[in-house]
């Protein structure tokens, strides 16, 4: 790919595959499923989702002064004070496909920020430590693709725990398709053991 040789083009690049990555952890999974605590901290798919999100629009909105058009779709900072995980689940009122839509929609926004400002736009992130908070474009960009990849490595995770859908991208999985699971996990088991 000859874009990717663009150092904005790579990145936009790779901060879409990992959104992508992590919205189709959430295919054919239902209402419930998506929902449901898959953690002892109560980590859900859906919630996963709704986190990136807020992460998205608040790094490629306040941070460089801009503001996503629909603020009232997404959690306000006032929630925290009294939910510190105001972002890690869905509400009674917010659906799967609702806040997929909703982060398609945030990461058209972040495109936007993207396309429009050079990679040492400066921005300022008001939620860091004073000393901290003064950034460029490049760095949040890698910031906001770090985050995710860590937080789709979660949506691997607990997609697996449900249903064993596992690998690295709907396409690709990147995994053997035809390995003996359960002898494999026993021989790790044997291997783990002589450790004990």
């Amino acid at each position: 790919m000859a874009e990717l040789n663009d150092p904005k083009a790579a990145l936009r690049h790779y901060l879409q595959a990992t959104r992508d990555d992590l919205i189709w952890k959430l295919d054919g999974v239902s209402e419930r499923e998506a929902r449901l605590p898959r953690t002892a901290t109560g980590n859900n798919l859906l919630g996963v989702v709704k986190h990136c999100l807020n992460v998205e629009a608040g790094y490629f909105g306040v941070t460089f002064g801009r503001e996503f058009p629909t603020p009232e779709d997404l959690v306000p900072s006032s929630a925290y004070e009294t939910d510190p995980q105001a972002d890690w689940y869905a509400t009674e009122d917010e659906t799967k496909d609702g806040l997929i839509d909703l982060y398609r929609r945030v990461g058209a926004f972040a495109d936007q920020t993207i396309e429009q400002l050079p990679l040492d736009a400066p921005g300022r992130v008001p939620w860091w430590r004073p000393g901290g908070q003064d950034v460029t474009l490049q760095r949040i960009i890698v910031h906001v693709i770090y985050d995710i990849a860590r937080h789709a490595g979660h949506a691997d995770l607990m997609r697996e725990q449900h249903d064993g859908a596992i690998g690295l991208r709907r396409e690709d999985t990147n995994i053997p398709a035809d390995l003996d699971w359960p002898a494999y996990v026993s021989r790790l088991t044997t291997l783990a053991d002589r450790f004990a």
